[in-house]
This record gives structure tokens, C-alpha cells and sequence, in this order.
């Protein structure tokens, strides 16, 4: 049991790198979030905390709490990601006002950008929740 738990702690260091890291570019960096931004910091908060919660508890249905939070966070990264990469255009997003979601903050070694982290996040955490399905499910 204690090699699956692993796949939790990767994910909770993942999503906990997350939380703090809007923060930073937030509350520090006086980085203004965009509705796309917002709506995954919505559903990765709380993956903080529910996974922190599987971790204790050492909840085998974790995945299950998990990956309806991940799964879309994936999708909404992966959108934000093509926007600013251009490869969706601008009139399709869904920032009527505030911020533009295609305003890109940082572009790190030019490709990594702040939706392209939160992609990435919330695909670590959701490998390893298959991960552990796949693993618990031959033992």
C-alpha cells in the first residue's frame, strides 16, 4: 500500500506547488487572473485539501474525489494554453472584461507560460490517480 500512496503525495506536491504558485504570481507579482485563471484556481484549491484529507486517511477511493476536479482543469489549461499560443483566436475566449486570457505574464525559455503550469499540474495529478486505479486494481 505504501508504494501507491505514493502516486497521492506526487499529486498533493503538484497541486500544493499550484496553490502556491498563483499565489505568488497573484499576490507578489501583482499578476491580474483572467476568467480562465480564476476557473482553475477553482478547481485546483481544493485538490490541496482533498488530497492533503486521501493522504491521512489513506482513502482508496481518492481518484474518485480527485479526477472530477483534475480532469476539467486539464481541459481549461489546454484552452488557455492554445489561446495564448494563438492557435485559438482571441474572440473565442471568454473574457468579456478584466484581464484578456490571452495576456501571457511569463513566457519562460519561450514556450513555458502560466496555463501551460497549471496544464501541466493538473495532468500530474491526474496520471497518478489513473496510476493508482491501474496498480490497485492488479493487486
Amino acid at each position: 500500500m505504501t508504494k501507491r500512496i505514493t502516486f497521492f503525495y506526487i499529486s498533493w506536491i503538484s497541486a500544493f506547488a499550484a496553490f502556491l504558485g498563483s499565489l505568488y504570481f497573484s499576490e507578489i507579482l501583482d499578476f491580474v487572473p483572467c476568467v480562465l485563471c480564476w476557473y482553475q484556481r477553482i478547481l485546483m484549491y481544493p485538490l490541496v485539501i482533498i488530497i492533503a484529507v486521501g493522504i491521512i486517511r489513506k482513502d482508496k477511493n481518492l481518484p474518485f474525489y480527485v479526477l472530477p476536479l483534475s480532469i476539467p482543469g486539464i481541459i481549461i489549461g489546454f484552452y488557455q494554453h492554445l489561446l495564448q499560443i494563438g492557435i485559438i483566436p482571441e474572440s473565442t475566449a471568454p473574457c468579456a472584461f478584466g484581464v484578456s486570457c490571452s495576456t501571457t505574464y511569463i513566457d519562460w525559455f519561450g514556450f513555458i507560460t502560466i496555463p501551460l503550469l497549471s496544464l501541466i499540474s493538473f495532468m500530474v495529478i491526474t496520471i497518478c490517480m489513473f496510476a493508482f486505479l491501474r496498480y490497485n486494481k492488479k493487486q
